[in-house]
């Protein structure tokens, strides 16, 4: 079953890939087919199999015999993980099928919030109408009102933040971009898990910018793309929510 998940995980993956690669550029992702990004020639289908053809061709182009970035082969992977993880803790439900969804678009934007800094408005959409959909649905177990309470919410809290930011350090803080992906993750998580999701972003956040700027990787005036790591809470509080709330409670109470 769930080495069944993860090899769909991996073929998804490699589709993640196309619209990581095109959507910034505001490309089809459907068509032409799949291309070597540095000589543009035709990727044969024996050579597109997911993960294995990376391997196999140690990261090459068969035509060019120019490197591949690692990153196809990583969100491959990673999106494999994913889904066996999914599958493994949520099963073949619908809830599980929505949090795929979910972590699928997050994935992208991730990526594509890294290499571009930008939130594409397309796939902030694509999340919205998901989570619209599951709840009319009952895919999800939560209600309108604590879904419009966590969009208002996290998005609200984001945009305090832009704003706030903006006057102190007179500079954008973040970008309108991490405050719509906010409304979107505060649709699916409610104002509670909003709240848990939030508070493991800054954490983690403030953790890998405190060793950027230790090792001396992140130099003053740098951006850091935010969307990576709301991303980053929210997978986390959706696996691992209830854990991270009774951890966080028995470590207040001690």
């Amino acid at each position: 079953m769930l080495i069944i998940a993860a090899l769909f995980g991996a073929v998804i993956g490699s589709f993640l890939n196309v619209c990581i690669y095109r959507i910034p550029e505001e490309r089809s992702i459907l068509k032409p087919g799949s291309a070597c990004p540095n000589c543009s020639s035709t990727i044969r289908f024996y050579d597109n199999i997911p993960v294995l053809s990376y391997l196999v061709l140690k990261g090459k182009c068969r035509s060019c015999d120019q490197s591949i970035s690692i990153r196809y082969l990583l969100v491959e992977l990673l999106t494999a993980g994913f889904t066996a993880t999914v599958a493994a803790v949520f099963g073949m439900t619908s809830l599980g099928a929505t949090y795929l969804v979910l972590v699928y678009i997050l994935i992208v934007i991730t990526v594509i919030d890294l290499y571009h800094m930008i939130i594409p408005d397309s796939l902030v959409g694509l999340g919205l109408i998901t989570g619209i959909t599951a709840i009319l649905l009952g895919a999800i177990d939560i209600g309108w009102k604590d879904a419009f309470i966590g969009a208002l919410f996290f998005g609200g809290f984001l945009y305090a933040v832009a704003l706030v930011g903006k006057i102190i350090f007179k500079k954008e803080a973040m970008g309108m971009g991490d405050v719509k992906l906010g409304i979107m993750m505060g649709l699916f998580l409610g104002w509670k898990m909003s709240i848990m999701s939030l508070y493991v972003s800054f954490l983690v956040a403030s953790f890998v910018g405190l060793v950027t700027i230790v090792t001396g990787q992140l130099k003053k005036g740098d951006r850091i793309p935010f969307g990576p790591f709301l991303a980053i809470g929210t997978i986390l509080v959706v696996f691992f929510g209830q854990t991270i709330l009774e951890l966080y409670i028995s470590v207040i109470t001690i």
